[in-house]
C-alpha cells in the first residue's frame, strides 16, 4: 500500500498488490514505485527536496509553477463579462522560466522546476537588460513569450496581484517585444477586448485562451477545481506515450489507466515531415477532437515532443470523449 500527493494536501492511497506476494516481488514492486514516484519530483516523508533520489537532483531549480484547470465553452462568457479577469491567448510551447542572475548567468527552468540548457538568443536578450529577474513563459521555438513576472531585481513579487505583476513585466519587457525574449502582448482586460481578442484567436485557429484573476497572488501547484488561473482550449489535446515507430512516418501511442497502471492504445498518429519521428517511450502532444468509449483518438494530428512530462502523467482520464459516448472509469493516481 501507498500513498502520494502535494505536500500540505492531502495524500492519494493506493494499492499494488491485491494479496500477499513473495518478498523478493514485493522488493521489486515497492523499488520501481519509488522510481516513477521520484523521477516526478515525488519525495519520501514531509520533508526533502525534489528529485532528490534521483540523476537530477543537481538541477534543481527549487521554483515550481502554477498549473491551471480547464474550463468548458459553457464558463467562459461570465469571464468575459468580468472585471476581475485578464484574458490571455493560450501559447502552444513548452512551459518556460529564464531566471537571469547578472553578468552571464542566465538559465531555463522547466515546467517539473528543473534547469534546462535555454537558448542563446533568449539569454543574450535577457543579459541586455541588466536586470535580474525569473520570468514564467512559454518557449516556442527560437523564443521565450513571458507572461508573469516573480522576481525583479532581487524582490519577490509572487504575492502581488497578477495585473501588477503584468503591469511590471510590460514595463521591463516591453522594449524588447520582437526579439527572442519577449512580453504576452494577446492579453485583454475589458469585455469588449476580450471578446475581439476571441473571435481573433478562433479566426486564426489558435489553441484557446486562458483567464487569469487580476487581483490573485501567484499560487504554485494546481488545485483541485477552479482557482485564480483557468485554461479554455478551442480543440482537445493529451500527453501521450509512444508504444511503437511504424511504417510510413506514424507511431502507435498509448495512455496509461487502472491501478496496474496498465498502457491502453489509442490509435496512430501521422508525424509531419518536417518534425522527426519520436522513439518508443517518448511523450508526446496529440491534437483530436474527442475519443472513443476505450481510449481511440478521432482524428488524432501531431504537435511535437513533450520532454517535461512524464509517461506516469500521461492518463487516460484526461481524455474528453464524444457527448454520446460515456466516459470509462479511470481511478486517480
Amino acid at each position: 500500500d501507498f500513498a502520494n500527493g502535494r505536500r500540505g494536501g492531502t495524500l492519494r492511497p493506493g494499492t499494488k498488490t491485491q494479496t500477499p506476494v513473495p518478498y523478493e516481488e514485493a522488493r521489486k514492486i515497492f523499488d520501481k514505485l519509488v522510481r516513477e514516484k521520484t523521477s516526478k519530483g515525488y519525495t519520501p516523508g514531509a520533508g526533502g527536496t525534489p528529485f532528490s533520489m534521483t540523476d537530477k537532483a543537481g538541477q534543481v531549480s527549487g521554483v515550481s509553477c502554477q498549473l491551471l484547470n480547464a474550463i468548458e465553452e459553457d464558463d467562459i462568457d461570465a469571464l468575459i463579462e468580468s472585471d476581475d479577469w485578464i484574458m490571455q491567448a493560450k501559447l502552444d510551447g513548452e512551459r518556460r522560466f529564464v531566471l537571469h542572475n547578472g553578468g552571464s548567468d542566465t538559465r531555463g527552468i522547466n515546467r517539473k522546476g528543473l534547469f534546462i540548457p535555454l537558448v542563446e538568443a533568449v539569454a543574450k536578450e535577457a543579459q541586455k537588460l541588466n536586470r535580474t529577474f525569473l520570468v514564467d513563459g512559454e518557449a516556442i521555438g527560437e523564443t521565450v513569450t513571458a507572461f508573469d513576472l516573480l522576481e525583479l531585481d532581487g524582490v519577490d513579487l509572487r504575492s502581488l496581484p497578477y495585473e501588477h505583476r503584468f503591469q511590471k513585466l510590460w514595463e521591463v519587457f516591453r522594449p524588447g517585444a520582437g526579439s527572442a525574449l519577449r512580453v504576452h502582448m494577446l492579453s485583454e482586460d475589458t469585455t469588449e477586448g476580450k471578446r475581439r481578442l476571441l473571435a481573433y484567436l478562433r479566426a486564426e485557429n489558435a489553441e484557446g485562451v486562458v483567464f487569469k484573476r487580476k487581483d490573485a497572488p501567484y499560487s504554485p501547484g494546481r488545485p483541485n477545481s477552479g482557482g485564480s488561473q483557468l485554461k479554455f482550449k478551442f480543440y482537445e489535446t493529451a500527453s501521450v506515450i509512444v508504444s511503437k515507430v511504424n511504417d510510413k512516418r506514424s507511431v502507435a501511442v498509448s495512455v496509461i489507466a487502472g491501478d496496474e497502471q496498465e498502457r491502453v492504445m489509442v490509435g496512430n498518429v501521422t508525424i509531419p515531415p518536417n518534425l522527426a519521428v519520436p522513439s518508443v517511450g517518448d511523450v508526446v502532444e496529440v491534437r483530436y477532437l474527442y475519443a472513443y468509449e476505450g481510449g481511440s483518438l478521432y482524428q488524432p494530428v501531431y504537435l511535437g515532443g513533450r520532454p517535461d512530462i512524464a509517461p506516469l502523467e500521461c492518463t487516460i482520464d484526461q481524455l474528453k470523449y464524444r457527448a454520446d459516448e460515456p466516459a470509462p472509469a479511470s481511478p486517480s493516481f
